[in-house]
């Protein structure tokens, strides 16, 4: 079976750096959201610590600094969302005129099949596409969480209050995890162009950016700071 042309540019080292790449999204995301019991990623410390918000925020008075955190953290997925519609404009416009572009990847990479430029670039923007899809989801989660703390009974002792702080804390993880899946496709998306300058770079990229994530969640300071102990 023949291939069409821009395909038969690529070889068994394409497929075998794509295959990578895609692996390694798919592993890394379920290793950070269902990690180890023993060693947790930062997005599952922080599970607890959004729960232990909500049980706060009952007892609270006033509520003006929950309200401040919830609008910032929609004010991040929404700069995350407009910066990756943006980026999509970009590669959408290189698309229609990628002679400019071919060039650069010439001079970096005499050897890369430029001649499916094109399909490279379709890469990136594809991780970038799905990115912005999980930011828009976590900005609505975020609405959603912002409503249900808004009907969390002002009086502690009321039956409602616990339970309806303990749905916005549900819902405050689920946007949580939306929005950290859409800075991984970020990540991917960055390492992903290193396809332009063709297979071997783009599998050092996917692994720099392996980890690179991987140190974040699973050996940052941060995650010191969020394990220690109270003294």
């Amino acid at each position: 079976m023949t291939l069409p042309p821009p395909l038969s540019q690529f070889d068994l080292v394409d497929a075998a750096a794509l295959a990578l790449l895609a692996l390694a999204w798919f592993l890394t995301g379920r290793l950070i959201e269902h990690p180890p019991a023993r060693w947790p990623s930062v997005t599952r410390l922080m599970v607890g610590y959004r729960h232990e918000w909500m049980r706060q925020f009952v007892t609270r008075q006033p509520r003006i600094f929950d309200a401040n955190v919830i609008d910032s953290l929609r004010q991040g997925t929404a700069f995350f969302a407009s910066a990756c519609m943006i980026a999509l404009g970009g590669g959408v416009a290189v698309l229609g005129n990628s002679d400019q572009l071919r060039g650069v990847a010439q001079d970096i990479a005499p050897s890369a099949a430029t001649e499916a430029l094109e399909l490279r670039i379709i890469l990136p923007l594809l991780f970038l596409a799905n990115a912005l899809l999980k930011f828009i989801w976590a900005h609505r989660l975020f609405g959603y969480c912002s409503i249900l703390m808004a009907a969390v009974p002002n009086e502690p002792d009321d039956p409602l209050a616990l339970h309806r702080a303990a749905q916005a804390a549900e819902i405050n993880i689920t946007a949580g995890r939306a929005f950290n899946a859409g800075l991984r496709g970020v990540y991917f998306a960055l390492g992903s162009v290193a396809w332009l300058a063709g297979p071997i770079p783009l599998i050092i990229a996917t692994l720099a950016t392996v980890g690179v994530l991987m140190r974040r969640e699973f050996a940052s300071h941060s995650r010191q700071v969020m394990l220690a102990r109270e003294p």
